[in-house]
């Protein structure tokens, strides 16, 4: 199966916000990834639920939102009514992680959970049949343009066994230094989503690259 590429409009050109949204429109790419950060849970604060709703007017691709936020359960059926595909939530930002993935899949979206460099991929061990993906974070969230975290590899080696071992759908996701060789050595791994932000944007021909990446 191809990659799945989900580039991040974080990296995005925020001048020309429509004309970067319609260049994925016409791409290979599968989503568009938000990063919504609230400068709490990380130490960034980027954008909210009116750009997802502009961007949803014009996009022709699913929605990818990643909550990079403190007690996301309150915001989950506002971004859903914004346009959002996908919901990802942290598994550090959620006091009953359960609750919260049923409650994302109530307002008819997909459930995903993240998980940070530092929390071991056997906290999902329980719930992982009842997610559309898990995204591994690569990088600490918070900031684009960060080095990748050469741990991850071995992380999306366990994800795999733990998600065939469930006999899951459950997809991986990988996000933060996305390049053709570490996005390569991920899917060998036995990733299937690999979110691009720096690496696309800063290209002098993006649906080039995200071309190169599906085709990994």
């Amino acid at each position: 199966m191809r990659a799945l590429v989900a580039p991040s409009i974080l990296s995005a050109d925020f001048n020309n916000l429509g004309k970067d949204i319609e260049m994925i429109n016409q791409s290979e790419a599968d989503y568009i990834h938000f990063d919504v950060m609230d400068g709490v849970f990380v130490p960034n604060i980027s954008f909210g639920i009116p750009v997802i709703e502009h961007v949803k007017k014009i996009a022709k691709k699913p929605l990818d939102v990643h909550l990079m936020i403190v007690d996301p359960d309150k915001f989950i059926e506002p971004f859903v009514n914004a346009g959002a595909s996908i919901i990802t939530v942290h598994y550090e930002a959620c006091r009953h992680l359960h609750r919260t993935v049923q409650l994302i899949k109530s307002f008819g979206a997909k459930a995903s959970v993240c998980l940070n460099p530092h929390t071991p991929v056997a906290v999902l061990e329980d719930i992982i049949g009842d997610l559309d993906m898990v995204l591994l974070m690569s990088v600490n969230p918070g900031f684009g343009g960060q080095k990748f975290i050469e741990n991850t590899y071995r992380k999306v080696t366990q994800l795999r066994k733990m998600i065939d071992d469930a006999n899951s759908d459950c997809k991986i996701e990988i996000d933060g230094g996305v390049n053709y060789e570490t996005g390569k050595k991920l899917l060998d791994k036995g990733a299937d989503v690999l979110v691009a932000g720096s690496f696309v944007f800063s290209a002098e021909n993006p649906k080039e690259i995200i071309s190169g990446l599906k085709s990994l």
